[in-house]
């Protein structure tokens, strides 16, 4: 078993499941999508990302922009979340908390395919 190839799906799924546990909930209750899940969705999508860089093939530069994506839709939900609470000072209910999470969706959408290519080149892989 090779450790490299063990981390890297690690990441890759753990960067799903924790874009999810964001995402599920009412979409407009900010009760429902704490900033810390957000938070650390983030940092281990992009180490997901970082992991990528390794990869010179076809199918490793459709997972780094699969990721890049993941990462950009999180980055901007953040920066929403940030600008909406401290500099604009709104209530973070309905339309706003609804975009927010709407972002992580995109991401969520992005990891997905990521988990999906990685579990398709794994059954492909010859021993």
């Amino acid at each position: 078993m090779n450790l490299q190839k063990v981390l890297f799906a690690f990441f890759i799924m753990l960067a799903l499941t924790l874009n999810f546990s964001f995402f599920i909930g009412e979409i407009d209750n900010p009760e429902h999508h704490h900033v810390y899940e957000l938070f650390t969705a983030i940092v281990v999508s992009l180490i997901a990302t970082i992991m990528k860089f390794g990869d010179r093939s076809h199918l490793g530069a459709v997972l780094l922009a699969a990721s890049l994506v993941a990462d950009l839709q999180l980055i901007s939900a953040a920066v929403l979340w940030g600008v909406a609470e401290h500099v604009l000072e709104l209530n973070l209910q309905g339309a706003i908390m609804a975009t927010i999470v709407s972002f992580s969706g995109g991401a969520l959408i992005a990891n997905l395919i990521s988990v999906v290519l990685l579990i398709t080149e794994t059954v492909q892989a010859r021993r």
